[in-house]
């Protein structure tokens, strides 16, 4: 659920705007897999219901995702194919945004771009901090940037939600 925080709190109504717009709703079993690793994506996902988790090769469970949370954010920044599997724990509802769709709206928006990577930055640093003992997950803490912007994330996200037409 950090990942609302982090985009939703930097991001602008207009990106809002655009996600709802261009982006394209999904819904996936439990069981069925959003992300396989190994296998090129052509999409970025937002989580806005359910459940995900993320697993190995060798089936270990490296994390679980919520509303909120964004998938293939790492082969999106660098064109690798997925590190890991990302499979529907529960029904699991997911805003797909086009690859290409996405990578011309960063080129044709800097304004919208920096804000994107800023935020991106932020939750890659976390994830990663998240990993080392003492990090982020034990302290369950959120960083200064997040705080200032904790109240309008809430309400961007949910008028995404809404602008989808899902409860939000």
């Amino acid at each position: 659920m950090k990942t609302v925080l982090y985009f939703f709190g930097i991001f602008q109504d207009q990106d809002i705007h655009w996600f709802t717009q261009k982006g394209r709703v999904e819904t996936l079993a439990p069981g069925a897999a959003l992300i396989r690793q190994g296998e090129a994506l052509t999409a970025l996902f937002i989580v806005l219901e359910g459940r995900a988790r993320v697993e190995t090769a060798s089936g270990a469970v490296i994390a679980h995702r919520g509303a909120g949370d964004m998938l293939g954010e790492m082969s999106f920044v660098d064109s690798a194919p997925p590190s890991a599997t990302v499979l529907a724990e529960t029904p699991l509802t997911v805003l797909a945004i086009d690859r290409d769709l996405m990578r011309r709206h960063l080129d044709q928006d800097p304004p919208f771009a920096a804000r994107f990577y800023r935020a991106l930055a932020i939750l890659l640093s976390d994830r990663l901090r998240a990993q080392q003992p003492g990090g982020s997950l034990e302290r369950d803490e959120l960083d200064d940037t997040v705080l200032t912007t904790l109240s309008m994330a809430g309400l961007r996200f949910g008028d995404l939600l809404r602008g989808l037409g899902l409860p939000g």
